[in-house]
């Protein structure tokens, strides 16, 4: 639906705010999922909005979120940063990363108070730990390398800088954006933080910027697309001459789409020998905390139950 035909929910609701919901695979997996947890027959609904779409739209999903007695929360993606700029006076909690990072992934209610959390400084964490090998980056001096300066890399940085340790640090990290504004945020912020990563910043307007950047990473080097190309909308933030760093690493935020970006990877995965990722896995830890947050239930981040659901959610998607 959109926020033109919003209808009070009749039984207990769960939200999904993004841009094509319809065709996210969490419309097959929810289900599955609340019947695995014992969450009753609880309907998910999509909401989609624009990008970047007026802040009068955001503030009437907040609005309707939070006065709606059905409505149990939801999950945020793509207007993260948007939605709480547009409607931050309407909650009443905000966790430490949604003040930090000004985004909100995850809304949900206890005791009638409004809540808003960035989940993506935990996931983001969840997720790269899946694949990247131990002691990676001390082993090979590798660099991270961001295309895109959105919430979900500023997450990520956010993640090594608050939660690793010197010796789990990469060599430096790397963050390009076709426009300055969120670069200028992302280093106001981690001028806060940084606890001493050297990190440089780029403004790449040119996709092929973005090839110069990633052709002079050192070897072991990860490349991560987060720029939304791909799925929200066509392309890459890279051009089909772009040299991946020899034994890198290449993740792709996106699990769905036409993922351009994975496909230039694996077209040289064996002659630089890279390992690639999708967002599969970023996507099962992203729900997940948001559902165990929104539904005030535990769920482990690892272990039988988790690979259970990742189980479900493969099984559906």
């Amino acid at each position: 639906m959109t926020v033109d035909n919003l209808k009070a929910a009749t039984v207990p609701t769960f939200y999904f705010i993004g841009v094509t919901t319809g065709k996210s695979s969490i419309m097959r997996v929810f289900p599955r999922w609340a019947e695995h947890l014992g969450l009753g027959d609880v309907p998910i609904v999509g909401i989609d909005c624009k990008h970047h779409d007026k802040p009068e739209v955001y503030r009437r999903v907040v609005a309707f979120l939070k006065q709606d007695t059905h409505s149990l929360g939801g999950l945020v993606t793509t207007h993260k940063i948007d939605l709480l700029r547009a409607a931050r006076d309407m909650f009443d909690e905000l966790d430490e990363y949604a003040e930090l990072l000004g985004e909100v992934s995850s809304i949900s209610k206890r005791n009638g108070r409004l809540r808003g959390h960035a989940k993506d400084p935990i996931t983001s964490g969840l997720s790269m730990e899946a694949f990247l090998p131990a002691d990676h980056w001390r082993r090979t001096a590798g660099e991270l390398c961001l295309l895109g300066a959105g919430g979900s890399s500023l997450a990520l940085t956010m993640y090594i800088m608050k939660q690793k340790p010197r010796s789990e640090w990469p060599a430096r990290i790397v963050v390009t954006n076709r426009s300055t504004p969120r670069l200028e945020e992302m280093k106001q912020i981690h001028a806060d933080i940084n606890p001493g990563i050297a990190v440089e910043y780029h403004h790449c307007p040119d996709p092929l910027q973005n090839d110069e950047v990633v052709g002079r990473l050192a070897p072991g080097s990860m490349v991560v697309n987060a720029t939304g190309l791909g799925k929200d909308a066509p392309g890459s933030p890279l051009t089909d001459a772009v040299r991946f760093p020899e034994d890198g690493l290449v993740w792709e935020f996106n699990y769905r789409g036409e993922l351009v970006f994975l496909d230039q990877a694996r077209a040289q995965q064996e002659q630089r020998r890279l390992t690639i990722e999708d967002g599969w896995v970023y996507f099962i830890h992203g729900w997940t905390r948001v559902i165990a947050e929104v539904f005030d239930i535990d769920i482990p981040t690892a272990g039988p139950e988790f690979d259970k659901l990742s189980e479900i959610a493969a099984n559906a998607r």
